[in-house]
């Protein structure tokens, strides 16, 4: 009793104003931890590769990548350059065209940029997704005009974006017209120049290989593991 007394005597008092600091501070944490177990919970449901941990921690690094509104977005998201240097960082992807088509992809109500929704259910077919979801993401990101077909000048301009020029090569135009009329041959069941979703997911289940046909689109097994390692820490302040 007489430490305690002699304590509260020779200790410094917190100024009242300060505990009243700490005290908004603790409740805004709070608040923070509620919002985050509610967007949690909401996003199980849709997400469904991912727990209710993992969906917390894709949360929480979503909010640590400094998302804030800005003057040509009044919504918290990853913009189109924000979201690229992820893809080019985190999963080595190079091609300019893919990158614009996969952030398209995530982007699904076309504003311009990725909520948090649209980026934890995004990854949970980037990462973990079943093939049918897998070729039904990859279509739409070949896809170029969303008009339900990959034409030949997609193909095209798809195919020129990911092969590598070799300085011999006179015309490479030509070998890539040739390439995208022997995808065409073996990929164009019904024979209509272009290929529809059906001929996609059947020479696809044929073929799994034939996924990425038109550029890497998804990330290899490598990277994919080691952003789960990295996103999937165990932190005790979620």
């Amino acid at each position: 009793l007489l430490t305690n007394w002699l304590e509260c005597i020779l200790l410094p008092r917190q100024p009242r104003g300060l505990r009243a600091g700490e005290a908004a501070a603790e409740a805004g944490e709070e608040m923070n931890r509620k919002k985050l177990q509610k967007v949690a919970d909401s996003l199980c449901k849709t997400a469904k590769h991912f727990n209710k941990f993992e969906v917390e921690c894709l949360i929480k690094l979503f909010n640590n990548l400094g998302v804030e509104p800005s003057e040509r977005h009044a919504v918290v998201g990853l913009d189109r350059n924000s979201f690229r240097n992820i893809l080019h960082v985190t999963f080595g992807m190079t091609d300019d065209m893919i990158m614009d088509r996969v952030f398209r992809a995530f982007d699904k109500d076309n504003d311009s940029c990725v909520s948090v929704t649209e980026w934890v259910e995004g990854l949970s077919i980037f990462l973990r997704g079943t093939l049918e979801e897998k070729m039904k993401y990859c279509f739409d990101v070949y896809d170029l005009n969303g008009d339900g077909y990959i034409s030949r000048e997609e193909m095209f301009h798809m195919l020129k974006n990911s092969l590598l020029k070799q300085p011999s090569e006179e015309d490479p135009d030509e070998g890539i017209k040739d390439l995208v009329e022997i995808t065409l041959k073996k990929m164009d069941y019904d024979h209509d120049g272009k290929l529809s979703y059906a001929d996609f997911e059947k020479a696809v289940r044929d073929e799994n290989l034939l996924l990425e046909a038109f550029g890497p689109c998804l990330p290899d097994m490598k990277c994919g593991m080691a952003f789960e390692a990295q996103a999937f820490q165990d932190s005790s302040d979620l």
